[in-house]
């Protein structure tokens, strides 16, 4: 029987190492940067910390390498409250790395070093069953092989979860995928690369939506940075609008993102309730600097979101 929070996230977990510089470098050109930061990151670690923050019981499944930097990852996710049991240590691999430049306006660069991420695989998947059991939500993003996603896909509706996959890094997807997946989340470039629809406004999101329906997808969520989220799904069409906050560092927006929304699906909330929520944690962690430490406590999106009811209703 599915618990009533209990997310497993299967995916990448990265050391990101990150340079603020005054604007991001063009090809060929050389930035003098001002702060560096060694911090936690990848994206499934990213999520994994996200929905244990917003109120989750989360397990992890990954795979690091027998380095410091995958000693200090473990550590991260534990001190998070995240179960790291279904995390796997890679003799031969060094764990995964980032390295990010920050713009002063918030904006990101990233180039990721795979490491040990590269190897997980399906047959690992099928050792981690037991920590599918009991799985209200299975959230899935593209920093770990293709094959060890469709595996976990196929594990979350074999134990009757719903599956959240987040298609970042954009990249083509089989359909065999695309089917077992209950919620696909693109941000506006990842839905155009998946359905060769620019989005751009309401309407162009509706299309790019309608592609994925026709592809085996349930529901489509398009992030729309401080625009909100298009949500798709049966006769809910409709862009939920996201929250005003002054933005210093975009890097793990989405991460929070989805880490939030599948806590909101794991408790229950409606679709459209969820994403406001999920809006709300993605807008509260702009307002910080890193990844991982950006994603806000459940006290903190709860209180965002009051604070913006209270201005509505004041206008």
């Amino acid at each position: 029987m599915a618990r009533r929070n209990k997310i497993v996230v299967v995916g990448s977990s990265n050391t990101d190492m990150v340079v603020r510089v005054p604007r991001l470098p063009r090809p060929g050109e050389t930035v003098l940067g001002g702060r560096f930061d060694v911090v936690a990151g990848g994206k499934g670690a990213n999520q994994a910390v996200a929905a244990s923050r917003a109120g989750g019981e989360v397990q992890f499944v990954g795979c690091v390498g027998r380095d410091d930097f995958g000693d200090r990852a473990l550590s991260s996710l534990v001190k998070e409250g995240v179960d790291v049991r279904g995390v796997s240590r890679v003799d031969g691999e060094t764990s995964g790395v980032a390295l990010i430049f920050v713009s002063a306006t918030g904006e990101n660069s990233i180039a990721v070093s795979p490491g040990a991420n590269s190897s997980l695989s399906a047959t690992q998947i099928s050792r981690s069953k037991k920590a599918f059991s009991g799985a209200a939500v299975v959230l899935l993003q593209l920093e770990t092989p293709l094959a060890s996603v469709l595996a976990a896909a196929r594990m979350a509706r074999e134990v009757g979860a719903r599956v959240i996959l987040n298609p970042a890094p954009a990249m083509p997807l089989p359909l065999a995928l695309l089917r077992n997946v209950s919620v696909l989340t693109p941000n506006e470039s990842e839905a155009e690369s998946l359905t060769g629809v620019r989005v751009s406004s309401d309407a162009s999101a509706a299309r790019a939506a309608r592609r994925l329906h026709d592809r085996g997808v349930e529901t489509v969520i398009i992030t729309l940075g401080s625009r909100g989220a298009y949500v798709s799904s049966g006769s809910t069409n409709e862009r939920v609008a996201g929250y005003r906050v002054k933005a210093v560092d975009t890097t793990a927006a989405g991460d929070v993102f989805n880490g939030a929304l599948a806590v909101a699906l794991a408790e229950g909330l409606a679709l459209r309730e969820a994403v406001r929520f999920a809006n709300a944690a993605a807008a509260r962690s702009v307002t910080r600097r890193g990844a991982q430490v950006s994603a806000p406590s459940r006290p903190a999106i709860l209180r965002l979101m009051t604070s913006h009811s209270r201005g509505a209703a004041r206008r």
